[in-house]
């Protein structure tokens, strides 16, 4: 709606998870260089953790790409509630693998079969698991089991799983020891800096057609770090309405006005917030947007 009002060529803010706008903070290149490296290495089991809008999402659609690119063969599930059935379904469908669909047992033969097949032509073979701290425990069970399926030179499928936090916490269970043991590799996502959030926001205005950040001064950047607590989807979701509203206003750049009108209408919270809340809206939470009181002059 407001591209061309402000000369962008695409949306930059799209909460959708497009590897054309990722962005390589240090932080985010390890984690997609890890994935890569446990993949065509062979590891095994390698497992990337991160906070809900951190990115992980991104970084498998990268990975996606790059495997696709190295004509590697994958298999992808992302929605990971799943009966240990589905779980083996989902992965035969996604190989199409020629069997009972029914039988697990049947599938995990089919599947032995082909990774077998595909070493055989020297190819790698994965399986990339997004939501995985979804997964019920006697699915992860079967994952591990994966893990057997091997060779002397090597594991024969390659497991990525991408989570949040609370899949670092199950694979501290003492009955998913064995699990822990064979994992390689575990990158983990933090919330950026304030100045990653201020070159994540120009990253992906000037892939969007604007080379220089005109919008959003350095001060309205550092209060949207705050607000956002440096969470690339949150960053996203404040800078889109952002751009809205100053379209609607026809303003050219953004205003600290505007950043507390977006603030209430997403329903933000932050540290520190309610020290700065008038008294009357302390009463009355969801009443009119908060306004900052007045600092020492």
């Amino acid at each position: 709606m407001y591209e061309s009002f402000f000369g962008l060529k695409e949306n930059p803010f799209n909460l959708s998870p497009d590897p054309a706008f990722f962005f390589p903070s240090p932080q985010h290149e390890e984690a997609l260089a890890s994935l890569i490296y446990g993949v065509e290495s062979r590891k095994g089991f390698v497992v990337l953790t991160g906070e809900v809008g951190t990115g992980k999402t991104t970084i498998l659609e990268c990975l996606r790409d790059f495997l696709n690119r190295r004509q590697i063969r994958f298999a992808c599930i992302f929605n990971s509630r799943l009966s240990p059935l589905e779980f083996f379904q989902m992965i035969s469908a996604e190989f199409e693998l020629a069997c009972n669909q029914e039988s697990k047992a049947a599938i995990l033969h089919a599947l032995n079969e082909f990774l077998i097949h595909e070493l055989d032509q020297g190819r790698t073979v994965a399986l990339l698991i997004d939501e995985a701290h979804n997964l019920d425990w006697d699915v992860l069970e079967e994952v591990r089991m994966l893990g057997n399926l091997e060779t002397r030179s090597g594991k024969l499928l390659q497991v990525v799983l991408a989570g949040q936090p609370e899949l670092d916490r199950k694979l501290e269970a003492p009955n998913l020891r064995q699990l822990k043991q064979r994992i390689v590799l575990r990158p983990a996502l933090r919330p950026f800096q304030m100045e990653d959030t201020i070159h994540y926001v120009e990253s992906r205005l000037e892939k969007a057609g604007m080379s220089d950040n005109t919008v959003f001064s350095r001060e309205l950047l550092a209060e949207l770090h705050l607000r956002s607590q440096g969470i690339p989807r949150l960053i996203n979701a404040i800078c889109d309405n952002l751009l809205l509203t100053a379209f609607a206003s026809e303003d050219t750049a953004a205003t600290m006005e505007m950043l507390e009108e977006v603030s209430a209408d997403l329903r933000l919270e932050w540290p520190g917030r309610r020290l700065r809340l008038r008294p009357a809206e302390l009463d009355h939470p969801e009443g009119p947007s908060a306004e900052p009181l007045p600092g020492p002059e």
